[in-house]
């Protein structure tokens, strides 16, 4: 039985959301890990661990991007995630 139209998304939005999983999803999971590595004092722990929780927290954020009914939207929050942890990165150094 097919789904309703209604609840299906269009090609664009499918695209985003595709898009915003993979990349942008990888870019949010990896400025999370740096993020700890530099606010915390066990540097190399952290990105030793990082190793084993990166793939899980990338497929965690491919997951969410398509639960997510807007793809600008996700686009939006991983960017601006990204951006947020960057500057905490950069300052923190």
């Amino acid at each position: 039985m097919p789904a309703r139209k209604e609840y299906l998304s269009t090609p664009g939005q499918r695209a985003l959301k595709l898009s915003a999983g993979i990349i942008g999803g990888y870019l949010l999971a990896t400025a999370f890990h740096l993020l700890l590595a530099v606010v915390t004092s066990f540097r190399e722990q952290v990105l030793l661990s990082s190793t084993f929780t990166f793939f899980p927290s990338w497929v965690g954020l491919m997951i969410l991007a398509f639960l997510a009914r807007n793809g600008w939207k996700i686009w939006g929050i991983y960017l601006m995630s990204s951006v947020v942890f960057s500057g905490i990165i950069y300052f923190a150094r």
